[in-house]
């Protein structure tokens, strides 16, 4: 096991009708700016469940800032930057999934960054963006109501912005945007569309997968725990498809998908995020839903780096498929492991194939000048995912193998 240091401040507030508890996470005399994406926070009463929480709280100063996307786009959040300066925020309150979140985190992080007028300059947010935000050394206070269990957002520093003027889908980091809580209520989830619950399901999915299939380094706390959430994930997402009210499933998912992403079964142990990467340009450049655009990719980087990532493979084939050798060689082995996997994406409906969303050989080279242009040029644990590589996994990821 590598060495490591492990940080997690975030205060997790779980189950049912937990909305309440914000009249004593708030800080009575905040100024607030509630975000939230499209609209459903506002369909299904969770937004008027927050605002009575924090009304019974005594906070007076509440603003509302919605229509943020479901790849959060970089002018929507500087509109928000310039509406928090404008009223003097001082607390980030984010109701919605990983996008409305993540966004959010980027809001409380470019609001510093202000023209003489005091509106957020964009050239500044520009360059804070394409550097990761290491360089800014403030932030909002920041809390979260999660109601789309995917991408672990509500209890990490990180995210992902897009920026369709400049066909870019980028990611970022601080420690400074680690929520303060985040409130987890499983029943916000039983409104879903299912195919927002099965993209959940994947993304989760494939998060484990970037931080658990790269090469061994004797860390069995951290691969058990991996593929215990595999396996959670293969389980529970049968279920949910099955039997879509039933609360219990929907308890395990969404806390799942949290423990996916929240550093603890990346400490210590390399990590690879090629899937991630070149899925980023099929969104930007497509508008596929991110989740899709992982499954996708994943097969196709696990046949393409095979070789590299053997003995993990081998791993992931008898511990979490329960694969056993019967005779046959570690290629077969792998292979069945993979199918196993695309048919478990396909079971939920889900995309292995460009074939599968309307694509062909003509979309690979776009994707590529994109990965180099976001100099995204030496991916994988080993950094040695060049171009060449990259161009070879979306060549397999053509048609599936079905």
């Amino acid at each position: 096991m590598n060495n490591f240091q492990y940080y997690n401040p975030v205060r997790i507030v779980f189950g049912d009708n937990q909305i309440k508890q914000l009249s004593d996470l708030v800080p009575t005399d905040a100024r607030v700016l509630i975000t939230y994406g499209g609209g459903s926070a506002q369909r299904t009463g969770t937004l008027d469940e927050v605002k009575d929480a924090l009304s019974a709280n005594g906070n007076r100063d509440v603003f509302e800032f919605g229509g943020i996307e479901a790849n959060p786009e970089f002018t929507t959040l500087l509109k928000a930057a310039d509406m928090v300066n404008e009223n003097n925020i001082d607390f980030l309150l984010a109701v919605g999934g990983g996008s409305v979140i993540d966004g959010s985190k980027f809001i409380a992080l470019v609001s510093s960054l202000t023209e003489e007028d005091g509106t957020v300059s964009r050239e500044q947010a520009w360059d804070a963006l394409t550097s990761g935000c290491k360089k800014i050394d403030s932030a909002i206070t920041l809390g979260t109501v999660l109601t789309i269990p995917a991408t672990g957002s509500e209890m990490n520093s990180g995210g992902v912005i897009n920026y369709s003027e400049r066909q870019a889908k980028l990611p970022f980091g601080s420690a400074l945007t680690y929520p303060k809580f985040s409130i987890l209520d499983p029943t916000k989830t039983l409104t879903l569309p299912e195919r927002q619950v099965m993209n959940g399901v994947a993304d989760a999915f494939v998060h484990v997968m970037e931080q658990y299939l790269t090469y061994p380094v004797n860390a069995k706390v951290q691969d058990s725990f991996a593929e215990s959430l595999l396996k959670i994930l293969i389980e529970e997402g049968a279920a949910v498809k099955a039997n879509p009210d039933n609360l219990e499933t929907r308890k395990n998912l969404m806390w799942t998908a949290t423990m996916a992403l929240n550093g603890l079964i990346g400490t210590g142990v390399p990590q690879d995020w090629t899937t991630h990467m070149i899925g980023h340009e099929l969104t930007s450049l497509h508008a596929i839903d991110h989740a899709r655009t992982l499954t996708i990719v994943l097969p196709s980087v696990m046949r393409e780096l095979k070789d590299s990532k053997k003995d993990k493979l081998l791993q992931y084939a008898r511990n979490v498929w329960n694969i056993s050798d019967n005779g046959q060689d570690d290629d077969a082995i792998i292979e069945t492991a993979i199918a196993y996997t695309e048919n478990f994406f396909r079971e939920l409906g889900l995309p292995v194939s460009l074939e599968d969303v309307d694509l062909d050989r003509s979309a690979i080279e776009p994707i590529v000048k994109q990965l180099e242009a976001h100099k995204m040029v030496k991916l994988g644990e080993h950094g040695n995912n060049d171009l060449d590589v990259s161009r070879r996994i979306l060549e397999r990821a053509i048609s599936s193998n079905a």
